[in-house]
């Protein structure tokens, strides 16, 4: 029997489709399930890497709060998206990996009960990292249409903010790809700040924006400076997934809080990635906006390829939603006869939000290239039809 903490922590369909599809070891499946990229990481970085497993400074528990090199990069990075500036000393930490950084943060400012808003769908590895520091998923929805999705402004109003101790918000978000306008951030600052809460944002993604799209940051609203928690990582921009280093970048105050955290949880980060992930940052040829222009182009072939189905377009991100409900199916069958008639591994989203997340399979297209992706409109249209 399961420890009560775990009782609400579920699967997230991620691991058992990625298992599955490796399992088979053919070739012709495309690998839609998981927020792998083939896009390589700058060069800077991976020489740096290969020349730190001969560092011996590397491999070291110190310091306990990242390298300075890695919270300077970091502070200033977050700095310039925020406009403002922050304190590497003492406002910037270095976490094992962005969600690594979110359980510590979450564990730093939740008390058992405490409700956190949260847009609806979204990553369920989020819902669980706030389930596992005792608080409770408040969902506001999203609006899918044919032109992407929207913020439910509405529903947002009628929200009692009082319960409400955190927002954890991402944008473009996952695995939606949804991106919020200035309209909504103002909406949801307006809804922090009746609440008296902490906007945490989970900004792993926030470069990765289409059409001419531009970064909008939450600290950069007036009065939101000491409210704004931002967590990034080198996962997704800097297609840096198994170097496991993130970032989080606040107020002093409730930094010292997770550093406490930090310490007592992972420990310290990975060694002789820290220095690479720092050099990335500092590149000014670290390919993100050359990548931003090839993952759109595998969008664009899959909405194409998918005209004749019910696809919600992302602004931004590395997925985007199939709805299978007009076709009769869940997102558990779909995601099984997608796989088994149609050679395509694409991942329900049981748990990831409320019930309403249940009739869509997610399509991840940062990991498979444009000829690859031609032609998967005849094999979703064999498998679900």
């Amino acid at each position: 029997m399961s420890v009560s903490r775990l009782t609400h922590i579920t699967k997230i369909g991620v691991e058992q489709m990625g298992d599955f599809a490796d399992s088979l070891k053919d070739p012709d499946v495309l690998r839609l399930e998981n927020l792998d990229t083939d896009l390589r990481p700058p060069q800077s970085a991976l020489a740096f890497t290969k020349n730190a497993v001969d560092d011996d400074d590397a491999n070291s528990y110190l310091p306990f709060l990242g390298l300075d090199v890695m919270r300077q990069a970091a502070a200033n990075l977050v700095g310039r998206q925020a406009g403002h500036h922050y304190d590497w000393k003492t406002e910037c930490l270095i976490s094992a990996g962005g969600l690594s950084g979110i359980l510590n943060v979450l564990l730093a400012m939740l008390e058992p009960g405490d409700e956190v808003l949260m847009t609806d769908p979204i990553y369920v590895g989020l819902i669980n990292r706030v389930r596992l520091a005792g608080g409770v998923p408040r969902y506001i929805p999203l609006i899918a249409s044919a032109q992407g999705w929207r913020l439910d402004a509405d529903a947002l109003a009628m929200i009692d903010p009082r319960p409400v101790k955190a927002a954890l918000l991402m944008s473009p978000s996952m695995p939606t790809g949804a991106v919020f306008n200035h309209e909504e951030w103002q909406a949801l600052i307006v809804f922090c700040q009746r609440a008296n809460s902490w906007l945490l944002k989970d900004a792993a993604m926030e470069r990765i924006l289409y059409d001419g799209r531009r970064v909008i940051h939450p600290a950069s609203f007036p009065g939101m400076r000491d409210k704004v928690i931002t967590v990034g990582a080198a996962s997704k921009e800097y297609r840096m997934i198994g170097w496991r280093v993130g970032w989080v970048v606040g107020p002093a105050e409730i930094v010292a809080d997770v550093a406490r955290v930090s310490i007592t949880n992972v420990v310290c980060q990975t060694g002789i990635a820290m220095g690479a992930v720092a050099t990335a940052i500092g590149d000014p040829y670290d390919g993100i906006q050359s990548c931003v222009e090839e993952w759109q182009r595998r969008r664009g072939v899959l909405l194409e390829e998918l005209r004749d189905f019910v696809v919600i377009p992302p602004h931004g991100g590395w997925s985007l939603l199939l709805d299978v409900s007009p076709l009769g199916l869940d997102g558990a069958t779909a995601s099984q006869r997608l796989l088994e008639l149609g050679k395509i591994a694409a991942t329900a989203m049981i748990n990831w939000g409320s019930a309403n997340s249940n009739k869509y399979v997610r399509f991840v297209f940062a990991n498979e290239p444009v000829h690859r992706l031609r032609g998967i409109g005849k094999r979703v249209q064999q498998a679900l039809t």
